[in-house]
C-alpha cells in the first residue's frame, strides 16, 4: 500500500473541502441510487411476477413455444444494460469535467 506525499494529501484536503466537490458527490450519489431504485423494482417487478402469476409469463405468444416470459426476462436485462449505458454517458459529460476542474483549481 501507497502513503500520499504531502503535496498529495495537502490537495486531496483542499479537493474535499471544495464545496463544489461537496455537491459534486451529493448529485452523483443522489443519480446512483436514483438509478439503482429503478433497476431494483424492474428486477423485483419480474420476480415478483414469476412468484405471484406464473400464468402470465407462461402464455405463448406468436404461435409458437416462446412464452411471454422470455421477452420480458430479456428486458430485465437489456434496462441493466441501458442503465449502465445512462451512468457512464453522465459520469463522462457531467461528473469527469467537474471532478477535473476541482483537481485542477486545487493544483493551484
Amino acid at each position: 500500500m501507497t502513503s500520499l506525499s504531502n503535496d498529495e494529501a495537502a490537495q486531496a484536503e483542499r479537493i474535499a473541502a471544495d464545496p463544489r466537490y461537496e455537491a459534486l458527490v451529493r448529485r452523483r450519489s443522489r443519480f446512483t441510487w436514483i438509478l439503482t431504485a429503478i433497476m431494483l423494482v424492474i428486477f423485483f417487478g419480474y420476480i415478483l411476477l414469476i412468484a405471484f402469476d406464473k400464468s402470465l409469463l407462461a402464455t405463448p405468444i406468436g404461435g409458437g413455444t416462446t412464452t411471454l416470459g422470455i421477452p420480458i426476462g430479456l428486458g430485465v436485462i437489456v434496462a441493466g444494460i441501458v442503465m449502465t449505458g445512462i451512468y457512464v454517458r453522465r459520469a463522462n459529460k457531467d461528473f469527469d469535467k467537474a471532478v477535473d476542474a476541482i483537481r485542477k483549481d486545487a493544483q493551484a
